[in-house]
């Protein structure tokens, strides 16, 4: 893939009317789709402008997720709200809190250590899901599954599509509604969602391109988290 150079000097945020956008030199940024990049918050054209101005010699898109995710939510999210609250609500009934290891004990005891209170959590919120030691999925509450669902439906466009993002790194819609209502941190929901492979990395290593990819992605959820600051 061929990866641009950077064309621009300066980046700035200008304020235009209720709204933010970000400036390279004085050439207002759109999305891939041509739509002006624009906010409601300062604070994110900030995160935006910030990713933009760390781009040295060529611009590469993978180290800018905050400015990927606006994008994809002025471009794809309005015509899918629907959609994504399905789709969480589909990931609700198959979430990684609910699946427990049969053994062995030391990571077993760690999964119902660490993820009950969070299902406690979520109980709290009206959703209440069952856990399984089986490998065959089982049939959660309807109406906990509706709630996920709600819930989404009320969040705005920007909310909605890294709630979603977050819902598809963690296998988990209750880890990720747990980092959108500032429950937990994006880095400590990202550790629960990766219990099975931390316990087999203790005990038997980690390779350097799995842990490289770990990383990576860990530091992504930290970057994007930073919308909800």
């Amino acid at each position: 893939m061929k990866t641009a150079k950077r064309f621009y000097k300066a980046v700035t945020t200008a304020n235009e009317g209720n709204r933010f956008a970000v400036l390279l030199d004085e050439r207002k940024l759109k999305t891939p789709g041509k739509l002006p990049l624009v906010t409601s918050s300062k604070y994110i054209a900030k995160l935006i402008a910030a990713e933009w101005d760390a781009q040295v010699e060529k611009i590469r898109p993978e180290t800018m997720p905050v400015t990927r995710l606006v994008n994809v939510s002025i471009e794809l999210t309005p015509d899918n709200r629907d959609k994504l609250a399905d789709e969480a609500k589909r990931y609700a009934g198959t979430d990684l809190l609910c699946y427990r290891a049969t053994d062995p004990t030391g990571l077993t005891n760690r999964q119902n250590e660490l993820w009950n209170p969070v299902l406690d959590w979520a109980a709290e919120k009206d959703i209440t899901l069952e856990t399984t030691q089986s490998v065959i999925a089982i049939e959660q509450n309807p109406d906990s599954l509706d709630q996920v669902a709600r819930y989404a439906v009320k969040l705005n466009d920007l909310d909605l599509t890294l709630f979603v993002h977050l819902i598809a790194v963690f296998g988990s819609a209750i880890l990720a509604m747990a980092v959108m209502e500032k429950h937990l941190s994006g880095q400590e929901a990202f550790t629960l969602s990766r219990l099975d492979s931390l316990y087999q990395i203790e005990h038997w290593g980690e390779d350097e391109e799995a842990a490289e990819t770990a990383a990576n992605l860990e530091a992504e959820v930290i970057a994007l988290c930073k919308i909800l600051e």
